[in-house]
């Protein structure tokens, strides 16, 4: 059909860039989105994706009939017309007077004259002078909905479009059209202002309609709330797409760029248009995996080394699956499980048509390490198909770590150069227009578990993050490492995982089968929306498998547990010693342990433990500390030359003690002689006696045994710092059940099931009253993690809800963002999801004779004018909480700091919003009643100032 002269003069798009005003026609912004996404939804979408916005329909269609693969393409068929149909109406609201008045964003007032002037002359008379209700209350989202389903377009559409924007409208907004008469119309009661606008309106959507392949908009079939979730990301994708006039604001890359103001939608060549702007974008190649056959060719092209018997059973009995969803691999410490996820994951891409892969990981230091292994693995995949993928590191501090930055970008990777062999090669490289929000869309990630946590938090744009995970398979390393409220986030995120049909794997040496059964039941719930209780089908006494290695996978409705993994793995002893936790015993211990040479590691709960330990540590004897309370670039550099030392073909020291955290225990391919540890619960003991003898390497004289010494205080109690971080039920059932001598790895199991599981308490002395403040903590725990999750995803309870109107109101997007979390940073978002407090980062310096420099190790002469913004903003650390309990003070304190000594920081792009903390020459100062020094072996430390309470 021809457009009316009407319809072409709406504007979608107008600016005024350097003088040039320029402007594009409503309906050709709508069409380009519907290209874009048209484009996204055959080519980058996975194919998992794309079966699983099908499915249902092809379903139906079975069922009334068709062949499966007749059924099937029809299927593709409808979901194609409904994905053209969705993007080119997305902005139908702009064509309302409400937002053709609008002013330009950089107030070109010329420029709105001359549009609104336009419309004028064609039919919309009086536009200039109207007196609208209230024009905020009807934004174009809302008003598109309003509209649409004015007109007859399902509400579970219909929402879609009203939460384009990131956040969906809480209900219907079709009272808008009564309530905002001329915000829509002109006019409240002029029936002759109101026509125009009714018949342009008209107009784009049967224009939209009949590109579709539509014959009336009550043929748009109406979709499931976890479908207009991917549907809804999906469309926020292609409209921030179809907005770009240039790719990443770089003007030698022109993608949908206005148009003067001389020029229509009939002087632009759409095809070419969207065309010639994908071809921009589209930077890298999509990855196409392939089926893991043989597993031992594949560990050796991908790895360099045969497979253990263990990791090609699990390979072999994965590839057996006939409908692979959710995959948990419980096995030793240094086993080789990182091996097994991403045989794994190239199997269950290739089975499931996902074209990605995120691994989460509990901690920044153990994503670091994981980066460089996953990046290895995926650039022998570009390297073989000669292909560009895309890969981030995902966390706060990941432009610190020098495998990532060093990356190239994707727009200067060049698959036709070769190299100096004369063979062409294939590429892992950051796409710069995945950032942002946009980061989880990119093919390959790595990062903080906090990424997949934040996929159940209530925030603006959630749809993206469920897009970005929806196109991938999901590797967890570290489950057991949770607490009650991350929990509670996770298994929300495995529910909406199971909704899409995602494959998770799962990976964890020392884990509880309580979470085991609720990390099935969680997945299965979503995936087949239902109860495992009633449906899923397993041999008796799943439940409590004790087995050790245990692979678990979920096949279709089929829990299939293997635990025969041919030879049995190779067994040692780890002796167990209990030691006074005094610094003063442990450290003399520690010294009389390695008279003869050895690296011993010491494991502590808090920062300031580590520090008063590192106080200690003889003088010629080497030691590394690491905890959270370094400059990010000293915390870089330790994690480094940690793995440097004490790694994997490490150059181990003939004498050196490494003293840390938490940090210590997750993920980290590192060798211990000898280990003392805080006491902590079983899980996390056996994951730090992980690091201990983990390599098959000779032992210095008496420390040919494994000895893990347990430090707790004399008495009965755990000591206030200790039961702050775990719960005292969890601490006195590990010391009640730990024997002097575990058998690693056939106690494993066994060991952590007696901690976790409820029937052995009667086992345990004096348990009463540390089980009743476990179970209430648990419970207030899981009620506040609950305060800003999204719902679990809403199913038609009978295929014949989805046509019924009143029951299909039940099913839309409406409300699923309401009472969210707000607009989070980065820092704020991480702590709604761990349910820590609200952190402070500052870029730390000292102050020499009005000269102000850097405080990090190598580096404590370089003055601050010696180097560039960028490289001053790395210059952070987190201030510890205590200093920051009125967070909203401290900020405004040193922000006054900031502005005083830092002026020029505010025209920084790198530096603009960063405050400063400025210590002495001695590396001192107060801050918050307490006194502060930094050390660059040691950390930040701090102590109350005398005489403050």
């Amino acid at each position: 059909m021809e457009l009316s002269d009407d319809a072409l003069a709406l504007w979608g798009k107008k600016s005024n860039r350097d003088g040039d005003p320029r402007w594009l026609p409503l309906v050709a912004h709508l069409v380009d989105t519907k290209n874009v996404e048209y484009w996204l939804y055959t080519h980058w979408l996975s194919d998992g994706d794309r079966n699983f916005l099908t499915q249902r329909i092809a379903s139906e269609m079975v069922k009334a009939g068709l062949s499966p693969v007749k059924a099937q393409e029809q299927a593709e068929r409808e979901m194609g017309k409904l994905i053209k149909f969705l993007c080119y109406i997305h902005d139908i609201g702009k064509a309302t007077p409400a937002f053709q008045v609008k002013r330009s964003y950089n107030h070109d007032d010329q420029l709105d004259e001359i549009l609104v002037d336009r419309l004028m002359h064609h039919s919309f008379k009086g536009l200039a002078d109207a007196t609208l209700s209230s024009p905020a209350k009807s934004p174009h989202a809302r008003a598109g909905e309003a509209i649409l389903q004015d007109a007859g377009l399902n509400e579970t559409v219909a929402a879609i479009i009203g939460g384009h924007h990131g956040k969906p409208q809480s209900k219907s907004p079709i009272d808008q059209l009564v309530d905002y008469t001329s915000n829509y119309y002109q006019s409240d009661n002029d029936e002759q202002a109101k026509a125009p606008w009714k018949k342009a309106q008209g107009e784009l959507i049967r224009y939209g309609r009949e590109l579709a392949g539509y014959k009336d908009i009550k043929d748009v079939p109406p979709v499931t709330q976890a479908e207009a979730v991917i549907l809804e990301g999906l469309l926020i994708m292609s409209d921030w797409l179809a907005s770009s006039e240039y790719l990443n604001d770089n003007v030698d890359y022109p993608m949908f760029t206005l148009i003067g103001l001389d020029e229509g939608f009939d002087s632009l060549d759409m095809d070419k248009r969207w065309q010639s702007a994908i071809k921009t974008w589209k930077l890298n190649d999509q990855w196409e995996p392939d089926e893991v056959n043989d597993a031992k060719r594949y560990y050796q092209d991908h790895f360099g080394f045969a497979p253990r018997q263990i990791q090609e059973v699990m390979a072999d009995k994965l590839l057996e699956a006939n409908d692979p969803g959710l995959m948990i691999v419980e096995a030793p410490m240094g086993i080789g499980k990182t091996e097994i996820a991403l045989a794994a994951a190239e199997q269950l891409a290739s089975a499931t048509g996902r074209s990605g892969v995120y691994v989460g990981l509990p901690t920044q230091a153990t994503s670091n390490a994981m980066f460089r292994r996953v990046e290895d693995w995926a650039r022998k995949m570009a390297q073989g198909n000669e292909l560009n993928f895309s890969m981030e590191l995902l966390h706060g501090k990941a432009y610190l770590n020098s495998d990532f930055t060093d990356l190239p970008r994707a727009e200067d990777v060049d698959l036709d150069d070769e190299d100096s062999s004369g063979i062409q090669e294939g590429a892992i490289s950051v796409n710069s227009w995945f950032s942002g929000k946009k980061s989880i869309l990119a093919d390959f990630e790595v990062g903080t578990i906090d990424n997949l946590l934040l996929m159940g938090l209530k925030q603006k744009h959630l749809f993206l993050r469920h897009l970005g995970f929806s196109n991938k398979v999901i590797i967890l390393d570290e489950v057991h490492a949770y607490d009650a409220y991350m929990n509670s986030y996770l298994y929300k995120a495995l529910e909406w995982l199971g909704a899409y049909h995602v494959p998770v794997i799962i990976l964890s040496a020392t884990l509880p089968k309580e979470k085991r059964n609720e990390i099935i039941g969680t997945y299965f719930k979503g995936k087949y929306h239902s109860s495992f209780e009633q449906n899923l089908i397993a041999a008796d006494g799943w439940e409590d498998n004790y087995a050790y290695p245990l692979l678990s996978i979920l096949d279709g409705q089929e829990l299939k547990q293997i635990s025969n993994f041919g030879q049995k793995l190779p067994s040692h002893e780890l002796q167990i010693e209990y030691l006074d936790e005094d610094p003063n015993v442990v450290m003399a211990k520690v010294e009389a342990k390695i008279a003869n040479g050895g690296v011993a590691g010491i494991i502590v709960n808090t920062v300031k433990r580590a520090q008063e330990f590192a106080k200690l540590v003889p003088k010629g004897v080497g030691c590394l500390v690491l905890h959270s309370a370094f400059l990010a670039t000293d915390r870089m550099n330790k994690e480094e030359k940690l793995q440097d030392l004490i790694g994997k073909n490490g150059q181990r020291p003939k004498k050196y003690i490494v003293i840390g955290t938490q940090v210590l225990e997750q993920s980290l391919d590192i060798d211990f002689d000898v280990l003392f540890t805080d006491i902590a619960p079983m899980d996390l003991l056996l994951q730090r006696a992980g690091r201990l003898h983990r390599h098959e390497i000779d032992r210095p004289e008496g420390l040919e045994e494994s000895v893990l010494y347990v430090l707790k205080p004399e008495g009965d109690g755990y000591g206030d710092a200790n039961e702050a971080i775990y719960e005292k039920y969890y601490l006195q059932k590990t010391e009640a059940f730990l024997p002097r001598v575990v058998k690693l790895p056939d106690d494993i199991s066994i060991l952590v099931q007696k901690v976790y599981d409820p029937p052995t308490d009667d086992q345990v002395e004096n348990l009463q009253d540390a089980k009743e403040d476990s179970d209430k903590h648990f419970a207030k725990e899981n009620s506040k993690a609950e305060s800003f999750q999204v719902s679990d995803p809403k199913y038609p309870k009978k295929e014949t809800d989805l046509q019924n109107k009143r029951k299909l109101r039940k099913l839309t997007l409406h409300g699923w963002l309401d009472w969210d979390a707000g607009n989070l940073d980065e820092n704020q978002a991480i702590a709604a999801v761990r349910d820590i407090r609200e952190s402070v980062e500052v870029i730390l310096l000292k102050e020499v004779d009005s000269k102000y420099y850097l405080l990090d190790e190598g580096k404590e002469t370089v003055a601050v004018d010696e180097i560039g913004d960028r490289d001053l903003a790395q210059e952070i650390i987190r201030l510890p909480g205590v200093l920051t309990l009125d967070v909203d003070k401290a900020i405004k304190t040193l922000e006054t700091i900031t502005i005083k000594r830092f002026p020029e920081w505010q025209n920084s792009p790198w530096l603009k919003g960063s405050i400063a903390l400025v210590l002495d020459e001695n590396n001192e100062t107060t801050f918050a009643g307490y006194r502060l020094k930094y050390l660059p072996a040691i950390g930040l430390t701090h102590e109350k100032e005398e005489g403050e309470k």
